[in-house]
């Protein structure tokens, strides 16, 4: 049934070989020397007083207390409301602070059984030229023991995930010490354990306010270096993402792409777990970055996974050895095994690292100028490949491009060319499209790059 179909799209294959200018243009500064300093900015003791505040709740149940001052999610969440002020107050009101709610009806079958407003907390840092243009970094608010619907019982949620909502608050106070192009969000989710509900509901807020949401960095632990599998190791951590979004898999043209013209593991949201692992290595030290081709745990889930479904690139960054005895479970000790969630399990130094990658990808992408919206590539059964792409509407300075390729099996990009501001195309002479991969990205004036842009169509025919 795809003969038709595919008459069509190869027919493009045919393309005229075009002319361009080559005259080399010196390319921007290869590292924006501020983030060598926002990496090493978190500091470990904030972080430790943000994590024991919230495990001082209590429990942070999504479906605990709201009206308590002291303990429940309903403080919990207004500490980190008043916490996000008061680092709005030290750059002179540079945050704004906002509460995004949206009601999840109660369903028997879920761990929500009864009407519940799940309740966010967001602060936007505003961009000066491209104010519309987010990046996001997310930490969960709720806690949970070994029953879901156990609202009542202490829930400290030391490491899952205080570690990674203490993150979010330290970003912000590092970040709002500079200003950038684009805007960035700092933002605490709430119902993660039930369902991921508060993800849910605030990309469908983003989507219905318009907002365009360019990358959301899911932090879930952060905070633990020693795992069930013996191992302590604070030098490393791992980046999840999923290869392209779900709902492509239902598109036909787009599998019919991927199936002759490759890109199965290139979709945004793997683009952004590269950018992240490409700054960690620039700008961070002693930290080995650890991209997983997976959308999450075997079997499990975060809460980057509701903005993929809603085609928004999203990724989770967490520790690399986790410990479950200390996960989702009934504060208690067992054959010499104490189980709980508890304060002290929580690596405060590995947790600001950790949070140093953030502060950095965040900064360079709300430094650098949009991506190009649109790459295309042309190139079969000739001797070089052609790429062209459209020029992104953006205010913030564009140097240029850089062209990426790589091979086909390596993980990250492997080699780039610059291609100066004002043009939209480029031949790699020589370079075969079969045997590899191609991308583009746009380079600001300060070096900062977009993330990479796979391309998705070919460039039309007889087009010069």
């Amino acid at each position: 049934m795809y003969k038709p179909f595919l008459t069509g799209f190869l027919c493009f294959l045919g393309l005229n070989s075009y002319a361009q200018d080559t005259t080399p243009t010196a390319p921007p500064p290869a590292a924006d020397l501020r983030m060598y300093d926002i990496a090493e900015a978190p500091d470990p003791a904030r972080i430790e007083a943000d994590v024991t505040t919230l495990v001082n709740f209590g429990t942070r149940h999504t479906l605990s207390d709201t009206t308590s001052d002291t303990r429940g999610i309903g403080a919990a969440r207004r500490w980190i409301f008043s916490e996000f002020e008061r680092i709005s107050e030290a750059c002179g009101g540079c945050l704004e602070v906002m509460y995004q709610r949206n009601l999840v009806e109660g369903d028997p079958e879920s761990r929500i059984k009864e009407d519940t407003w799940v309740v966010n907390v967001i602060a936007v840092q505003r961009g000066s030229q491209d104010p519309n243009r987010f990046i996001m970094m997310s930490g969960d608010i709720d806690s949970r023991v070994s029953d879901p619907l156990d609202g009542t019982s202490d829930s400290p949620g030391a490491n899952d995930n205080a570690s990674g909502m203490a993150g979010a608050l330290e970003a912000a106070r590092v970040l709002t010490q500079y200003q950038f192009p684009g805007s960035i969000l700092y933002v605490g989710l709430s119902g993660e354990e039930q369902g991921l509900f508060g993800g849910k509901g605030m990309a469908d807020w983003l989507r219905e306010k318009e907002w365009n949401l360019t990358g959301t960095l899911n932090n879930d632990m952060i905070g633990n270096i020693t795992g069930v599998d013996g191992v302590t190791d604070n030098t490393s951590f791992r980046i999840f993402s999923e290869p392209y979004f779900p709902e492509d898999v239902e598109d036909e043209r787009k599998n019919i792409y991927r199936r002759f013209f490759g890109g199965e593991v290139d979709g945004p949201s793997r683009q952004l777990a590269r950018y992240i692992e490409r700054q960690t290595r620039q700008y961070a030290t002693n930290l080995e970055p650890m991209m997983i081709y997976r959308l999450d745990r075997f079997g499990r889930g975060g809460h980057h996974r509701p903005f993929n479904d809603a085609n928004i690139p999203g990724v989770r960054i967490m520790e690399t050895h986790e410990n479950y005895t200390q996960q989702h479970q009934d504060l208690r000790t067992e054959e010499g095994i104490e189980y709980g969630d508890r304060l002290e399990h929580v690596n405060f130094p590995y947790a600001a690292k950790l949070t140093g990658v953030n502060a950095i990808t965040l900064a360079g992408l709300a430094a650098a100028p949009a991506a190009p919206p649109l790459v295309m590539i042309g190139g079969a059964v000739e001797p070089s490949t052609r790429l062209r792409w459209e020029e992104p509407q953006t205010n913030t300075p564009i140097a240029g491009y850089y062209v990426h390729w790589r091979l086909t099996t390596a993980p990250q990009w492997e080699h780039k060319r610059f291609v100066p501001a004002g043009q939209l195309d480029y031949t790699l002479e020589n370079i075969v499209v079969d045997n590899y991969f191609f991308g583009v990205s746009t380079v600001g004036e300060d070096g900062n790059e977009s993330v990479v842009v796979f391309p998705s169509t070919l460039i039309p025919r007889g087009t010069k």
